[in-house]
């Protein structure tokens, strides 16, 4: 049932209005004349406020501040990122538009550019202009001539220099260094400096200047090249392998100096001739044809030099070695991404461009630099290629120079992207949290592996000036199994800690909470250690053992049915090597009481029994002057602490006199003075008449009266008890 019918509803709209139009009546009756005049006409203020927005500029520009509104509203993250697609789609879409577009009417732009080079050259042309060039090249080479004569003396110290410390090479390397860019400044000097002292046309002065300068760049890099490879074909200065940077072959050094020679004079050659081509007028998308033409070749020449590359012929297996499938899976991979990053360089895909060949290069980098550091920086007399440990300075050189390539690469890509990093700290979207959370976390990363590899530099230099520390048993022989057992677990306890650390300050960096992280660590390590009770019981016993110095790496020991000689341990357990070749690994909670066979001295008991007819004193002597021949002799006299001698009669057995002797050597020394001293014993008794004793059976026959009378009352007595039965 409708309450409000429409004719009762269209009533009180009716009544409504009038009373609207009352109060309206009212309010307008109330108002001075003055305001109706002044109200009657728009003030000019307003005129002109109108005229303004009725014009079309004005209405475009609004409507462009309307765009940059909407552009800069807050959008989800999803939408963002399709917006920032769509656009990087369209960008390249018109890229490839704009070149396609280009290439019909690239002849007759060509030709319009070469009509005004031709008339703003006054006469100069091709031919004068290559004369010219030649010239002024000419005399770059004359002025590096004059400069090679003038220093022969510095150039034969170079050549004569003795490499025999670190200091030596460096010295000798960075002056060779010195010489060749004093060639390239001659070059320079006779060459553009001679070209400036005269006055050109302005386009002949710009051609001339950019491909000289070209030129400059090409001897630059060949300089740079020469001081890292340092070719065999480098002359002047002896066996040039001396002064290399990186350890290659002579092979190696040649082929790549040739070919990076010449792919960077390529680029500058060609990249002076864009930049003409852009001076002189010509379009955009026509200098972006010559360009990828250009980088095509350039493509060309790094996939031959790849193809082609000596492969390292060094013993297979050896921690160097390169094999066919690996040379060639490297070789087909390499050409693919030359193959990509020309592609992305073609269709203008920056992020994707710049991102790969950073990827691509920095690795290469940050191996190139590290045998570079450990090639210069290593010890006098070792081998370019060998294994030995790298000192700390090259080791705090090497990764330094990581850390610094990573960051130099990091604000490469920051300039060639756009990306400010101030106005990146100013704001606090999602996605500028997220990177200053990445570059913190990859601060922390860096810093923890510089500090965990100079630190680890250092145990292990250690290591390996223990192992020639001091002779066998004396003081810095047992410093040095005192160092050899406790640094390595030292050093395994610090990479656990470390990283570790560094993994949650970067966690933290990245905006994770590691609060609960770290109380959940603590709560699931109670939880193993009630699980595990037997491995914490074999940690904690291991640690008591090593504050006990119950044993060092290379001891002999003996807990039980267990004993060899120690060869390493971990956090639970410890490695024993058996005198037979057997190893065993027993948990720290498994030893109980330890035997040390190794530790100060030995005392070995040696026993022999001679004959009761024998002369006693006389085998007394002979023992005493073998234990001073043995104390005497080189071979035994470090081990021998106290020499060989007689204690006297031990007991009377049954087939002769038993004697005892006893010697204190070094620990482990006993055996092999034992074997000789019996050796020795046994020849000084013969030729004294000193015979040993060894157990005899006499057998008697009826011919002795007394045995014939036993048998006979024995045999009697048998009879006797038989004849019964």
């Amino acid at each position: 049932m409708n309450i409000w019918p429409e004719s009762r509803f269209a009533a009180v709209m009716r009544r409504f209005l009038a009373m609207l139009l009352l109060l309206a009546a009212v309010t307008l009756a109330s108002a001075t004349p003055k305001a109706q005049t002044e109200t009657s006409s728009p003030p000019a203020k307003v005129e002109e406020l109108l005229q303004l927005l009725g014009d079309p500029e004005v209405q475009k520009w609004l409507d462009a501040q309307k765009a940059a509104k909407a552009a800069t509203a807050p959008v989800t993250p999803v939408a963002q990122e399709e917006r920032l697609i769509e656009a990087n789609v369209d960008r390249i879409r018109r890229h490839l538009t704009d070149l396609a577009a280009a290439i019909p009417a690239f002849p007759q732009e060509l030709g319009r550019v070469l009509a005004t080079v031709r008339g703003d050259m006054m006469g100069y042309g091709l031919f004068r202009v290559l004369v010219i060039f030649g010239v002024f090249a000419a005399a770059g080479v004359l002025a590096q001539w004059l400069f090679w004569r003038l220093a022969a003396g510095l150039r034969a110290w170079i050549a004569g220099a003795t490499l025999a410390t670190v200091q030596d090479r460096l010295i000798a390397m960075f002056a060779r260094l010195a010489y060749s860019a004093g060639s390239v400044f001659a070059f320079a000097a006779g060459s553009i400096g001679a070209f400036l002292a005269f006055d050109w046309p302005p386009r002949l002065h710009q051609i001339i200047i950019a491909y000289l300068v070209a030129v400059l760049v090409y001897r630059s890099a060949r300089v740079l090249l020469e001081f890292l490879l340092s070719p065999p074909d480098l002359k002047g200065f002896g066996d040039s392998a001396r002064f290399r940077v990186l350890p290659v072959s002579d092979a190696r050094a040649s082929y790549w100096v040739r070919r990076f020679s010449l792919a960077i004079g390529w680029y500058a050659f060609g990249g002076a001739t864009v930049g003409l081509l852009g001076a002189l007028g010509l379009s955009l998308p026509a200098r972006q044809l010559v360009a990828y033409a250009l980088g095509f070749v350039l493509l060309a020449i790094g996939a031959e030099a790849v193809w082609n590359r000596p492969v390292d012929s060094r013993t297979a297996g050896g921690p160097a070695a390169e094999t066919w499938f690996n040379a060639k899976a490297r070789t087909y991979l390499l050409i693919l991404c030359f193959i990509i990053l020309w592609v992305l360089w073609v269709e203008s895909a920056t992020w994707a461009f710049w991102l790969m060949a950073v990827f691509l290069a920095l690795p290469l980098a940050i191996t190139a630099a590290r045998n570079a550091v450990n090639n210069v920086l290593r010890p006098a007399g070792s081998a370019p290629d060998g294994n030995e440990i790298p000192s700390v300075i090259a080791a705090v050189v090497e990764r330094g120079l990581r850390v610094a390539l990573v960051a130099a690469a990091v604000v490469f890509l920051a300039n060639r992207l756009g990306i400010d990093f101030t106005t990146m700290t100013a704001q606090d979207t999602v996605g500028t949290r997220l990177m200053r959370g990445a570059l913190s976390a990859t601060i922390i990363l860096l810093t923890a592996d510089f500090v965990w590899h100079v630190t680890k530099t250092v145990i292990e230099r250690k290591i390996a000036e223990a192992a020639n520390m001091g002779a066998a048993g004396s003081d810095l022989a047992r410093r040095r199994d005192r160092i050899r057992t406790l640094l390595p677990i030292a050093r395994n306890v610090l990479m656990i800690v470390i990283a570790v650390v560094a993994i949650l300050m970067a966690l933290s960096s990245l905006g994770v909470e590691i609060g609960p992280l770290i109380a959940g660590a603590g709560i699931l390590g109670v939880a193993i250690g009630f699980g595990a009770q037997t491995v914490v019981k074999d940690i904690i016993s291991g640690v008591f053992y090593l504050l006990d110095d119950a044993f060092r790496v290379g001891e002999y020991i003996q807990s039980g049915s267990y004993k060899g000689t120690v060869e390493s341990f971990s956090l639970r357990s410890v490695k024993l090597r058996h005198h037979r070749g057997s190893i065993f690994t027993v948990p720290f909670s498994d030893l109980g009481a330890i035997q040390n066979m190794s530790r100060d001295w030995a005392i070995d008991k040696i026993t022999l029994n001679i004959t009761y007819d024998s002369d006693v004193d006389l085998a007394r002597k002979i023992v005493k002057k073998i234990g001073l021949e043995l104390a005497q002799d080189p071979e035994f006299a470090a081990a021998t602490l106290q020499p060989l001698k007689m204690q006297g009669i031990d007991e009377f057995g049954e087939s002769g006199l038993m004697l005892r002797m006893k010697i204190m050597t070094r620990p482990g020394e006993q055996f092999t003075i034992k074997r000789r001293a019996l050796m020795m014993i046994k020849k000084a008794f013969d030729e004294n008449g000193i015979k040993l004793a060894v157990p005899t059976v006499q057998v008697s026959g009826d011919s002795d009266p007394k045995t014939a009378a036993a048998n006979q009352l024995r045999r009697k007595k048998q009879q006797a008890a038989a004849a019964p039965a």
